[in-house]
């Protein structure tokens, strides 16, 4: 079981058209941009620093909504987010599936490809991408829309031969929703692969679900909706992690 308090808290930002938009529900035709609490305006870079102003996060999680579904990319975007943010471990989910892909985003020195399981026609590519990101270690999210995985099955069937050190349990209907986090997927993910770090991806909406998540045994939980709107605040999570401590 994890603490609560060492859970590795990651920010969410989803672009699209150059804009961060508020995913609901992995329902992405009706995304729209993000209005939000901690500054004016859906800018990416303006959301990325009010977020830091929040909480001294030390990672966050882009997914380039444009990329992965094959409509254009946002790289432009990401390479200024980089430039003005460059200590913060970006992960960032671009729609890589083959290994053009992987080596196009590692000469890009952007930040650690996430690769999603919905874009995924083999999953061989994972064992190519563990071991050709040894300095960089990619992170695989499992893609899940309510009870049905988004994937090729054998990434579940094998985890030790595909799952790399980080893995997000990603069940896209709970994300932006309020009906709280899948804790039997993470539990279920957790228990296959017991020396992976799994991360709760989609629907945290309080104190009392990083709990529920912690004893799930994630290691910890991107969010999104519940910074924009004040549910989770400074003091709250000024509870979490010294970040000099984060992975």
């Amino acid at each position: 079981m994890s603490s609560v308090a060492n859970l590795q808290l990651i920010p969410v930002v989803d672009l699209m058209g150059g804009m961060v938009v508020h995913a609901r529900e992995g329902r992405r035709a009706e995304y729209r941009p993000v209005q939000s609490r901690l500054c004016k305006g859906a800018d990416a870079e303006t959301v990325v620093d009010a977020l830091l102003r929040l909480h001294p996060f030390r990672s966050l999680y882009i997914a380039d909504l444009d990329a992965i579904q094959r409509l254009g990319s946002n790289l432009d975007t990401l390479r200024k987010i980089r430039r003005r943010f460059p200590n913060l471990d970006l992960w960032v989910d671009s729609g890589i599936a083959d290994e053009p892909g992987l080596d196009a985003w590692l000469r890009e020195n952007i930040g650690r490809p996430v690769i999603g399981s919905e874009t995924l026609l083999d999953a061989e590519f994972m064992s190519f991408a563990r071991n050709h990101c040894a300095d960089l270690s990619p992170v695989l999210s499992l893609d899940f829309f309510g009870d049905e995985f988004k994937g090729p099955q054998a990434l579940l069937a094998e985890p030790e031969r595909y799952w790399p050190e980080r893995v997000l349990a990603m069940n896209l209907r709970r994300v932006g929703s309020d009906a709280g986090p899948d804790i039997a997927l993470i539990e279920s993910l957790a228990a296959k692969a017991p020396d992976c770090a799994v991360y709760a991806a989609g629907g945290i909406r309080s104190i009392e679900d990083l709990e529920r998540v912690a004893a799930g045994c994630a290691a910890g939980a991107l969010i999104a909706t519940a910074l924009h709107d004040g549910r989770l605040g400074s003091p709250e999570l000024s509870q979490f992690m010294n970040p000099a401590q984060e992975r």
